[in-house]
């Protein structure tokens, strides 16, 4: 994502003085009270409502942000005063709002969310009449809005708005229908909820399943999301599934987009180990067309390889579930996903869903009769990877970073010594002003030895003065 400027209040559809909010890889974000404001949130939420079909409602939910409730009355002020007529879900998982789009025939939606990010910021994600998420040149028109280069606005006086938290029993019901009829009885689970979206209905989803759970960071706590907890930080539930005897448990973020698994033995199970998993499930039933499976550049060598050597097809793309939804519907495939954990399905929607994805694992094994365990001691083995994040406030530097020869040539040396052994990525955050190293490799100490390497030379390059 991009950075937005905070600005003064100013009339519906007047320019934003102080700089211009862009769409960046996920919609616009930033820390609340600087790139984030109410008077941003207005002009957003007006030209959105110019922007997207005329036809049908616009659909708003948030996570639990104490920042929500704020954002979520300035975007209904700045659509009503675009005519539209705005249905505010509440707390929800974001993958909530593409569903009920479709569900309702809506124009678009809006999530009021910063993902994984920590509880001071906050962001706005749009989703187009199809579900997906709002394409380059809507933003760009939204844009040209906020700028002044989109004519006078037009202000409406017949604009509506109303509260339907009853669409989240709609989403909740569709993820218990996506598994056919499965079920989870006598299946231990451990949930780490992370305060934040998933808290709206997770827990009821795995229960209506017949799942025993234990519960971590089960309530709607603002303040507290992300914070130690979730697919970023999964030492509790770790600990947590280790100490209950769980088979399994699953970790999600802030907006429960994405989930990270761990088995019962604590290890990881990451985006990769899923789409492994739920791709040969798939593959083996004839349900996966090609045996075509899209991931990003992230993704490890090993899980290809593996993926390969099985006959499979791996289509690679960059960074960014949005990528990876262009990919898929290209070229028809019927899963694909990241590494962290977005895990895209054709079948149910092509949105990234925690949730979701985190039943189809559940049941899967637990139809099998194995523990996750077992099913990961016949997994691929993944190349050792190490990802170094260099904070790089100049975003110029940051973003053209392969214009600074002493690093390019650094990159070029690792390639080289590696020798099709092992690889490089580097690349620019689109959400925070990070300059992301990874290596990974056959051999954990070339990994190592590579990824200092450059992470230093980036470090001593691109922050000079």
């Amino acid at each position: 994502m991009a950075d937005a400027t905070a600005t003064d209040p100013a009339p519906i559809g007047a320019p934003l003085q102080g700089g211009q909010a862009r769409f960046g890889t996920d919609g616009i974000r930033g820390r609340v009270g600087g790139a984030i404001t109410p008077a941003l949130a207005l002009q957003v939420g007006y030209w959105i409502g110019r922007v997207l079909p005329q036809e049908g409602p616009v659909l708003i939910g948030s996570d639990s942000r104490s920042s929500g409730p704020m954002l979520v009355a300035a975007l209904t002020a700045g659509l009503t005063a675009a005519g539209r007529e705005v249905w505010s879900i509440g707390l929800c998982p974001t993958p909530a709002v593409p569903a009920l789009i479709r569900h309702c025939a809506a124009a678009g939606g809006l999530m009021v969310s910063a993902s994984h990010n920590p509880p001071h910021d906050n962001g706005i994600k749009v989703f187009g009449a199809s579900g997906a998420k709002l394409g380059r040149a809507d933003q760009e028109a939204i844009e040209a809005g906020l700028g002044g280069a989109a004519g006078p606005a037009t202000l409406a006086a017949d604009g509506l708005a109303q509260q339907r938290p009853d669409l989240l029993e709609v989403y909740a019901d569709g993820l218990v229908a996506s598994v056919a009829g499965a079920r989870l009885d006598g299946c231990r689970v451990v949930l780490d909820l992370c305060w934040g979206s998933a808290t709206a209905c997770g827990e009821r989803v795995f229960r209506a399943l017949g799942a025993e759970l234990l519960v971590l960071h089960g309530k709607p706590d603002g303040r507290r999301i992300n914070q130690d907890c979730g697919s970023t930080h999964l030492e509790p539930l770790r600990r947590a599934v280790i100490e209950s005897g769980a088979t399994m448990g699953f970790g999600f973020d802030g907006d429960a987009d994405r989930v990270l698994a761990v088995d019962g033995q604590g290890r990881l199970v990451d985006g990769d180990q899923i789409l492994y998993l739920w791709g040969s499930a798939l593959r083996d039933a004839g349900a996966l067309p090609d045996n075509r499976i899209v991931a990003t550049v992230m993704s490890n060598l090993g899980f290809e390889r593996a993926w390969t050597d099985a006959g499979g097809l791996l289509e690679r793309t960059p960074v960014g579930d949005q990528h990876v939804h262009a990919a898929m519907e290209a070229l028809g495939a019927g899963l694909g996903g990241e590494q962290s954990g977005h895990i895209l399905s054709a079948r149910h929607g092509l949105s990234g869903d925690g949730l979701l994805t985190a039943l189809q694992v559940a049941t899967l094994i637990h139809g099998r009769g194995q523990s996750l365990a077992d099913w990961m001691d016949g997994s691929f083995r993944p190349y050792p990877q190490k990802l170094v994040n260099v904070i790089v406030p100049d975003r110029e530097r940051r973003t053209r970073w392969q214009q600074c020869e002493p690093l390019r040539q650094a990159v070029e040396n690792a390639d080289e010594a590696m020798a099709g052994s092992g690889r490089v990525l580097v690349r620019a955050s689109g959400t925070e002003p990070l300059l992301r190293v990874m290596v990974e490799a056959a051999e954990a100490e070339m990994v190592e030895h590579w990824a200092s390497l450059l992470a230093a030379e980036a470090e001593r390059q691109l922050n000079q003065a």
